[in-house]
């Protein structure tokens, strides 16, 4: 069952996780046998939200989900939390000679704004229901799969952008989905894991420096014909990659890899046909036109 503050195709019941009284009924009403959470207030939603709000949605939600799926004898769940978390000032400013390699073994981690904070306490709050529960806990840290336009660049169109991003740091939300079901699959022979999960990147790591210089050589190297097929479609490769994110470790411990990947975006551009993953300009959050937090 669905359980959102948004009304869609798959929300059976209007509400939010940090109500803990709904919690609480739902769970003892529906026989709910585990949870994938996936709710929360993200990036876009600093300029909406008051920090409180983060804090009642990202923690205190996730400990309602937690405590009641230990109440009830659970053996597994899923949390979507963010590489977001993992971006630091200095990495988002990409100060670095190099693009900076993250995975899971990354590290310290300074969230730079209350949503990567409440995401990295909420990872917490999952860490302590394994070792003090025994629940099997799998942590999903999803790049970017959203449809919308990225609200801090505006040098490339969107499509563009997206298209690139499948080298370092994106997916389809259909791979999210699927990256979510097999970990609910996994999640009681791991016991307890962190993920990144994103389209395995071609690059290599001793790449970096030059990645950071010449990201154009780099992407010739493994795609002799990506350059043409951009040109055709009056788009520009990156001329620098600051950062890549490694999604090795979910291949090897969830058995998941990303269908879609940057091969494959190219594949529909020779093939001209529709691109591979979604892009939409327009798109609003269905919850703000309930005007309150997920």
């Amino acid at each position: 069952m669905g359980l959102d503050i948004a009304a869609g195709a798959e929300t059976e019941i209007l509400g939010s996780v940090a109500d803990r009284p709904l919690i609480d009924r739902i769970f003892a009403e529906r026989g709910i046998e585990a949870v994938i959470h996936a709710g929360a207030l993200h990036k876009p939603d600093i300029a909406r939200y008051p920090a409180q709000s983060f804090i009642d949605v990202n923690m205190t939600g996730t400990l309602n989900l937690l405590e009641a799926a230990t109440a009830a004898g659970h053996d597994r769940f899923v949390f979507t939390s963010t590489t977001s978390l993992m971006i630091s000032d200095a990495i988002r400013r990409e100060t670095a000679d190099h693009a900076v390699w993250l995975n899971e073994a990354s590290g310290p981690l300074t969230p730079r704004n209350i949503y990567g904070v409440t995401k990295l306490g909420a990872e917490g709050l999952c860490r302590l229901h394994h070792l003090e529960r025994g629940l099997g806990c799998v942590i999903l840290r999803t790049a970017r799969f959203f449809p919308e336009e990225d609200d801090t660049h505006r040098d490339l169109t969107g499509q563009n952008m997206k298209a690139n991003e499948f080298l370092n740091r994106r997916a389809t939300v259909e791979d999210m989905a699927d990256a979510h079901l097999a970990a609910l699959d996994r999640a009681v022979d791991i016991g307890f894991g962190t993920y990144v999960i994103a389209a395995l990147t071609p690059f290599r790591q001793e790449e970096a420096a030059e990645l950071k210089r010449d990201a154009a050589a780099v992407i010739a190297r493994h795609f002799p014909e990506a350059l043409v097929l951009y040109a055709a479609r009056g788009w520009r490769l990156p001329a620098s990659i600051g950062r890549v994110y490694d999604a090795g470790l979910a291949e090897r411990e969830l058995g998941f890899r990303a269908a879609t990947d940057f091969a494959a975006v190219l594949a529909a551009l020779k093939a001209g046909k529709g691109l591979p993953f979604a892009h939409d300009p327009d798109y609003v959050s269905p919850k703000e036109a309930g005007g309150s937090a997920a």
